[in-house]
């Protein structure tokens, strides 16, 4: 659980407008900090299982909160990423980028074929 104190900090640091408290980055910013905490306290207490079950839930919803905020905005997905110093947000980045590389040859495959096909059709009409 959050301090009072340090959760408003989160909130000042991440909001996205004045009256802001549940934006995709604020909740994900909290969610961060409430994990690192865990992390700590589980590294001090090897078999706290309900803890671990709980690290393990917020981890979790911090995930889908990045693929959402991806989603919507990819630049405030990058720069909370950058900020939280996130692996799994460069680990996103990175998935993403392969697959617009993949969607771009795809395109470029297709093309070339239908480049091809156009003068395979050229050739057939000279040769009747």
């Amino acid at each position: 659980m959050l301090d009072k104190k340090i959760k408003q900090r989160i909130i000042n640091k991440y909001k996205t407008h004045e009256n802001d408290t549940g934006s995709s980055q604020v909740q994900i910013a909290l969610l961060s900090e409430e994990i690192k905490q865990l992390s700590e306290h589980l590294a001090m207490h090897k078999h706290d299982h309900s803890s671990r079950r709980g690290l393990l839930r917020k981890v979790n919803e911090r995930r889908k909160l990045l693929k959402y905020l991806q989603k919507e905005d990819e630049v405030g997905f990058k720069d909370l990423a950058i900020k939280l110093k996130l692996k799994i947000g460069k680990k996103m980045v990175e998935e993403e980028e392969e697959k617009k590389r993949k969607e771009q040859e795809e395109l470029e495959a297709a093309r070339n074929a239908a480049e091809s096909l156009a003068e395979i059709e050229d050739v057939e009409e000279i040769k009747e």
